[in-house]
């Protein structure tokens, strides 16, 4: 048999450098930036809110007149701590009738666990600049595009915070590589 050389992790990912605030530069020397979005909840809102929300989801969706991607990230929650300090307080407990209610709120919320009804969502909008060949250098280029990603998430959050969402940049390098390691592992957050 002859060696066989075996690629690392990092030879496989997409990714050449990460920076601060979510920008990425990959492989193809494109560049792209992670927003997190803070959605409101739509069906709190009265049908006039509604539709005042949908209106300005239109502007937004006709304003950004570049590609965008969205990404919705569920989290299995993990409510062991909370099902603990409800056990707590249940042993310090003398009245016989909050008692069973709480044994029987554990038995609800390990039955939801177990149904993975119990989960959280992240909601996030990927941008992508192109690297165009150039015969500027090397450094100008990436501030151009870096400039050029800021500027679509200046206007990507000025119209969502209209529709009521909250939208912000990622802040130092380590955010951003724990975000990109929950998009590459998302069965450990879906399966515990």
């Amino acid at each position: 048999m002859k060696n066989q050389q075996i690629d690392s992790v990092q030879n496989w990912l997409p990714y050449r450098k990460i920076f601060d605030r979510g920008i990425i530069k990959l492989k193809d020397s494109s560049y792209i930036k992670i927003i997190q979005i803070i959605p409101i909840n739509f069906n709190l809102k009265s049908d006039l809110e509604k539709q005042a929300i949908l209106n300005s989801y239109k502007v937004f969706l006709k304003t950004c007149n570049f590609d965008i991607q969205i990404l919705i990230q569920s989290n299995k929650e993990d409510l062991s701590k909370h099902i603990s300090k409800i056990k707590e307080q249940n042993k310090k407990e003398n009245n016989f009738n909050i008692s069973e209610i709480s044994k029987k709120y554990i038995s609800f919320i390990q039955k939801i666990n177990q149904e993975k009804k119990s989960s959280s969502k992240n909601f996030y909008i990927i941008i992508k600049e192109e690297h165009r060949q150039s015969n500027l250098e090397t450094q100008n280029i990436e501030e151009i595009i870096i400039e050029q990603l800021n500027e679509k998430f200046f206007k990507i959050k000025e119209c969502l915070s209209r529709c009521g969402n909250t939208v912000f940049e990622l802040g130092e390098k380590e955010e951003t590589k724990k975000i990109l390691f929950s998009f590459l592992n998302s069965r450990i957050y879906l399966n515990n």
